[in-house]
């Protein structure tokens, strides 16, 4: 019977034998050794039937939905699979010499893929220092396989080292260093992975950071300031910190870490606006890892924070910051209080802190250090140290042979002149004409000196002259500060504003209190100031008779007399009107005094102060009713 006449043959076997009652079976299909497979993998198909009573069945398999059969055996194999095999595959079984047959199974996926590629990483990175803990780790993405068992490799050996999916490293070592590929096979199964590209472990002796500062290192007050950390040839994983250093007699340097210092992954530390406090000496450091791992203290990064005003002012003779060698120097702090109480210190290029007392060829006396002699190695930055350890105006001072830039000490203000000359040590006259550069950059030249007129902050950089015989001089850091106008704006600014709010505040005090008298006047009645007055008036009669009511007996008083006079005004008739009346009321509250008995009083009262107010009015004849002032003592 002709394959291609199936459908016809599934039409009658469905009509034959009607009296028949056994149920049809139905094929089943299984693909091993996974229905997900690698290209060039050996694939079989196989074909089940359950028929009870069957002893033969002639197989027919099918490709998504085909009508022809492309095999007739009970397994049909691809041996290498390749991605045209991929499909969907069912069969069906009919009866050898026999009429019966099963039903067609249920279609089974075949995909067939390119083998997957087994990948290693390394933690925290391909390049490690000695002592860090390091983790390989081989990845496989196999759809399908449950379970891997690995196979690792070194430097292309054909021996394998370890078979777990992550190998550590706990410390690490130069040993360590290498190729490093894995492999993957299917535990149980008989998938495989491609072997994976090597990957390099580079181990060096210890992570080194370096530290550099954006935009310079000489700053004025204000300006931005960023203080930059790498880890050299490393840039993984890494957490920065940086810290301010000191240094002990004997130069035994004293780490204190930032308050603010951790800033994460960032290796940048910055600070907007630089103030006297930031000069300084800085380092850094890095560490990444768990645990971690620290790299070792970086360079030293000075920083030199120039003051607009500065409290003290570091006097130099001759005043210029380059000087020739062989050649006697003075540095003297002075301030406008005692300056006794300064002491010139320095930081060399050999990064040493120094006091003018102990170098050799140098003294101190007072606030003034004096050189006898300079050198090539007294080059460095120099500042006035009070005895708390405050630091104020560095000047960076070079010593140099026979070509020097004369240049101010103190920062140039906007707006004024600037002038540089190129000195030569071996002429008289020493000027010399030569070009001047600024920030590597040809200003001028063949040229005595350089005037710039009307600086600006534009001009601030590093400046140096060059001969073309007599060779070049270092490089010197100008510095410009806003000019005076800009600071007495400010203070105007900031005294104006003061004195507002302080007019503000009288007024609404004066206010308040006006209020305040104004209540009290309406609270006050006219009856009771009379009262309040014949009170009074009373009081002052039984005084003048030697006697008091009983029912003030044995009380101490203390009397307050206030007089108004009250006159005509000479441009008024004689028949004035009515004034204006006005009081104020002052409460005294009364302390309370020991209880005594009056032997010559009728009767025993309590002890109290009381305070009278007496009021006299004295009126010009003639006058009508006139202002009146009371004043009630409580």
């Amino acid at each position: 019977m002709e394959l291609s006449q199936l459908p016809l043959v599934l039409l009658l076997i469905s009509h034959i034998h009607s009296g028949h009652t056994e149920e049809t079976s139905k094929a089943k299909v299984s693909i091993k050794p996974a229905q997900h497979v690698f290209r060039g993998e050996t694939v079989t198909l196989r074909c089940d039937i359950d028929g009870e009573g069957v002893i033969s069945w002639q197989y027919s398999w099918y490709k998504d939905g085909s009508a022809n059969a492309f095999s007739k055996l009970q397994e049909h194999t691809f041996s290498p699979v390749t991605e045209s095999d991929a499909g969907k595959y069912s069969c069906y079984g009919a009866e050898r010499g026999g009429s019966r047959s099963s039903n067609i199974s249920d279609a089974v996926t075949l995909t067939v893929s390119e083998r997957t590629k087994a990948k290693v990483s390394i933690k925290p990175d391909q390049h490690v220092f000695r002592g860090e803990t390091v983790t390989l780790r081989c990845d496989i993405d196999g759809e399908g396989v449950t379970s891997w068992q690995y196979s690792w490799y070194k430097d292309s050996s054909g021996s394998v080292f370890s078979e777990l999916q992550e190998h550590t490293f706990s410390p690490v070592t130069e040993s360590d260093a290498g190729k490093y590929s894995c492999y993957g096979a299917e535990i149980g199964g008989s998938r495989t992975s491609n072997i994976s590209d090597a990957v390099t472990l580079t181990v060096s002796h210890r992570a080194q950071t370096v530290l550099s500062v954006s935009p310079q290192k000489w700053l004025t007050e204000g300006d931005p300031v960023t203080l930059i950390c790498e880890v050299y040839s490393s840039s993984t994983g890494w957490t920065f910190s940086w810290f301010s250093v000191t240094a002990s007699p004997g130069n035994r340097y004293h780490y204190q870490l930032l308050s603010d210092s951790s800033r994460g992954a960032g290796g940048n530390y910055t600070v907007s606006s630089a103030a006297l406090k930031h000069t300084g000496v800085y380092v850094c450091r890095a560490e990444r890892g768990n645990p971690a791992y620290n790299t070792t203290y970086s360079n030293t990064q000075p920083v030199w924070v120039t003051g607009v005003s500065p409290q003290v002012s570091l006097v130099i003779s001759p005043s210029r910051t380059q000087h020739f060698t062989f050649v006697s120097l003075s540095l003297s702090c002075e301030d406008q209080s005692n300056s006794d109480r300064w002491r010139v210190r320095r930081y060399t290029e050999n990064e040493q802190w120094e006091d003018c007392s102990s170098l050799l060829w140098a003294s101190q006396t007072g606030s003034t250090c004096t050189f006898i002699f300079t050198f090539t190695s007294d080059t460095g930055v120099y500042w006035c140290q009070s005895e708390s350890g405050e630091n104020y105006h560095p000047v960076n001072i070079t010593v140099h042979y026979d070509v020097i830039l004369e240049s101010p000490v103190h920062p140039v203000t906007e707006g004024d002149t600037l002038t540089l000359r190129c000195l030569y040590k071996f002429t008289t006259p020493q000027n010399l004409r030569a070009d001047f550069y600024k920030d590597g950059s040809l200003l001028q030249n063949q040229t005595t000196e350089m005037i710039i007129s009307n600086v600006s902050k534009s001009h601030e950089g590093f400046y140096y002259c060059k001969h073309s015989e007599r060779g070049e001089s270092p490089k010197s850091w100008i510095s410009v500060r806003a000019s005076r106008s800009d600071d007495l704006n400010l203070m105007i600014i900031g005294v104006t504003a003061g004195l507002t709010v302080t007019f503000l505040i009288t007024v609404f005090l004066v206010l308040l209190w006006r209020y305040r008298n104004n209540k009290g006047v309406r609270s006050q009645s006219p009856s009771s100031v009379s009262q309040q007055q014949n009170s009074s008036q009373t009081s002052e009669q039984n005084q003048s008779d030697g006697g008091y009511n009983t029912l003030l007996s044995g009380t101490g008083h203390i009397y307050d007399s206030v007089d108004a006079t009250i006159k005509k005004d000479i441009n008024t008739d004689s028949e004035s009107g009515p004034t204006d009346l006005t009081y104020a009321e002052i409460e005294h509250k009364s302390t309370k005094t020991q209880m005594k008995k009056k032997e010559n009083r009728g009767n025993n009262t309590e002890s109290c102060d009381i305070v009278y107010s007496k009021l006299k009015l004295e009126m010009d004849q003639g006058a009508g009713s006139s202002d009146v002032t009371y004043a009630q003592v409580k």
